[in-house]
């Protein structure tokens, strides 16, 4: 590039909205951003009022997400000297996942056919779907009795709210739209179909990211699991197989080249490369600098957790992770995935449908809350208001709240609501831990880790390990922005690996959180009785006599107090 500044432009694909972000390749210098908001069903998620479990995206808002932001980043970006379109060197995405996406022969997805415009089940499937629970408890009974192995790196559960459960879901709930798709998509390989203007499923290079953690996919048994397995299931799923994209590839490498028609579009080269697709969690992960021993958590609607581990080393297979997947994370380590189903769902939940309050009122019992020791409410929550993702791998799930009473204050549940987070949180270290996966550190990230202090202490306290806030506000799509300079290549102005890539752009934060001696006490103590409802409520054949664990809360509340 002649020594000129090279910029990378990171597309992160949320919840409600879609963010795109110019990053400066050597500096990590944000120079430019533009968010837009889906415009379909509320916030963007459609929903079935006959069904709660159902959550549903418009892929046309996908495809609209692209025009909307990345001119609009662009034109930021042109405040930045040295800064032009013509230096673009590369283009990353993540996504939300899993979010299938049923597309006719030519890759376009059936929602923008007459047809189908306005059905449900032809929208894209989003992540938090979990209409196909059925499906997923058949899955991971079927495997475990035919293929054992494919749900060994998947946590010993297949989910609700992975691949084969939606498409499965699909066939069993609407027939006329699972034999109208010619193939599905994960969200996270659409966005590059669309860029890349590819119309031939043979030419999609989808990503190990979502394959991996979601489809079951392993090179060691051949990529996807087997027609016969599926066929097992049900014969059109074992039909399907073979229209599926078949290989998988690590998001340092190139899905495609940026077509003339979004090239004109988004005022970009023509020929740009796009880098292969990944979930948003995952290359979130990347941005906020995850390597060995340092755990990257994304703090939000949910939780991810994301850690890696040297793909030379032996890792055993870990029962309710969300997947151990080679190369979902970074090139030559094994990505390691858990997470929480609800995190700021719940708070928001609380705020909104509860109390029936406006956003402000987050702050107002945030500050009430901190005036709170720990143990002092008399509450214990468990956090499964939307299921559990891991340990235990069990949508049938709900929430609990044990220990009110006639003088219990809405701030005291909504610290409660926080301290319940933290104690699923600490349990997926436990889970990690008991397979010699070390985590000395947990970096955060998400508006929940830079915006609220309170919950971050606790979170420090309860995990007994310091929390660390990424410097970027955006780590999934500078995550994304990262892996599009690898794929680009150092020749390119790019960089040679996503090591040297993250040393150049990765920043953390002055602020960290550390354990308070006395609230670890506390907490320790909480988190018993936390496990015991965990395991009584959530494990089966597992039982308690719960004579005590309203007595002892009474007890530690006289006692704090």
């Amino acid at each position: 590039m002649g020594g000129k500044d090279t910029f990378t432009i990171g597309l992160d694909y949320g919840s409600n909205s879609v963010r795109c972000v110019v990053v400066n390749c050597h500096t990590g210098v944000e120079c430019g951003q533009a968010v837009w908001d889906y415009e379909s069903g509320s916030a963007g998620v459609l929903t079935d009022a006959s069904n709660v479990h159902v959550a549903r995206q418009s892929p046309l808002d996908f495809i609209r997400g692209l025009t909307e932001t990345v001119p609009g980043a662009l034109e930021a970006a042109r405040a930045t000297p040295g800064f032009s379109a013509e230096n673009v060197i590369g283009i990353g995405v993540d996504t939300t996942g899993s979010t299938p996406i049923p597309v006719d022969r030519d890759l376009v997805p059936l929602a923008a056919s007459p047809e189908f415009a306005g059905n449900l089940n032809a929208m894209a499937w989003m992540w938090k779907d979990h209409s196909g629970m059925a499906e997923a408890e058949a899955i991971t009974a079927a495997a475990a009795k035919q293929r054992p192995h494919y749900l060994a790196k998947c946590g010993g559960t297949y989910s609700s709210e992975w691949f084969f459960s939606k498409l499965w879901h699909c066939l069993n709930v609407d027939r006329s739209v699972f034999e109208a798709a010619y193939t599905w998509l994960e969200f996270a390989d659409f966005i590059p179909v669309v860029l890349g203007g590819i119309r031939d499923v043979s030419e999609v290079k989808c990503g190990v990211c979502p394959a991996g953690h979601k489809a079951m996919y392993c090179e060691e048994w051949g990529g996807l699991p087997d027609a016969e397995f599926l066929t097992l299931l049900d014969p059109a799923l074992g039909m399907a197989r073979a229209n599926l994209p078949q290989k998988a590839f690590a998001s340092d490498e190139v899905a495609g080249k940026l077509c003339p028609e979004y090239a004109e579009k988004l005022c970009l080269p023509v020929g740009t490369p796009i880098a292969v697709g990944a979930f948003d969690a995952h290359l979130g992960a990347v941005g906020a600098g995850v390597s060995e021993g340092r755990m990257v958590k994304i703090l939000g609607t949910s939780t991810c957790d994301i850690l890696v581990a040297p793909s030379s080393t032996v890792l055993p297979d870990i029962p309710g992770v969300c997947g151990i997947v080679n190369g979902s994370v970074l090139p030559g380590h094994y990505g390691i995935e858990a997470g929480q189903s609800a995190v700021g769902d719940i708070f928001n939940w609380f705020v909104t449908d509860v109390c029936e309050g406006d956003p402000g009122l987050h702050a107002a019992l945030t500050e009430s809350a901190a005036c709170l020791r720990p143990g002092e409410s008399g509450l214990l929550a468990l956090d499964w208001n939307n299921g559990n993702r891991t340990v235990l791998v069990d949508a049938r799930l709900t929430g609990l709240l044990i220990g009110h009473t006639l003088h219990t204050k809405r701030h005291e549940i909504y610290r409660a609501l926080i301290e319940g987070t933290a104690f699923g949180a600490r349990k997926i270290l436990d889970r990690l831990s008991e397979y010699d996966v070390d985590v000395q550190e947990v970096v955060n990230c998400g508006g929940i880790a830079e915006k609220n202090p309170f919950l971050m202490q606790v979170y420090a306290d309860v995990l007994n390990r310091p929390m660390v806030i990424s410097g970027s506000s955006q780590t999934c799509a500078l995550g994304a922005a990262i892996m599009a300079s690898v794929a680009a290549g150092a020749d390119a102005g790019g960089h040679g690996d996503v090591a040297s890539a993250q040393a150049a752009v990765c920043t953390f934060r002055d602020t960290a959180y550390r354990p308070i001696p006395e609230n670890v006490v506390i907490y320790d103590e909480l988190y018993d009785l936390y496990c015991e409802l965990h395991d009584s409520f959530g494990v089966n054949g597992v039982s308690f006599d719960h004579y005590g664990v309203m007595k002892a809360l009474l007890d530690l509340s006289q006692r704090v107090k």
